[in-house]
């Protein structure tokens, strides 16, 4: 298994990882197979999407917190619940073919860290199977 860390800049930020996941299946020399990318945490999480244009990340934020607002009278009380519920909407892992020593993603996909608690420092692994 490998892990690296991602360095989040505000409260709620996309971090594009497809480059680091590519470096391990480079590292390892995975000719095919299937990865797992996990995100150990209750207020972050992990997706594959749109990568080329950062509007689309711009409108998935908007669109979430329009959903699940920072504030809206929660029972949990450290304030982060919206964070929670982000965390589990999105999901805390995705799987990714890997073909001819290639991540098997469409041609504008891209895989990114979901923070929703930041900024902070965060862990991902990375799992081959």
């Amino acid at each position: 298994m490998h892990s690296f860390k991602v360095k989040t800049k505000s409260r709620f930020d996309f971090v594009k990882i497809t480059h680091k996941v590519k470096k391990i299946v480079e590292q390892e020399k995975i000719e095919e197979g299937v990865i797992t990318v996990f995100v150990p945490h209750t207020t972050a999480a992990v997706t594959i999407n749109e990568g080329a244009d950062p509007d689309v990340v711009v409108d998935i934020k908007k669109e979430l917190d329009k959903v699940i607002p920072l504030r809206d009278n929660y029972s949990h009380m450290e304030g982060n619940s919206a964070a929670h519920i982000k965390s589990s909407l999105i999901g805390a892992s995705e799987q990714i073919i890997v073909e001819n020593s290639a991540l098997v993603l469409g041609t504008w996909q891209a895989l990114f860290f979901c923070e929703f608690d930041g900024p902070r420092t965060r862990k991902v692994f990375v799992k081959i199977s």
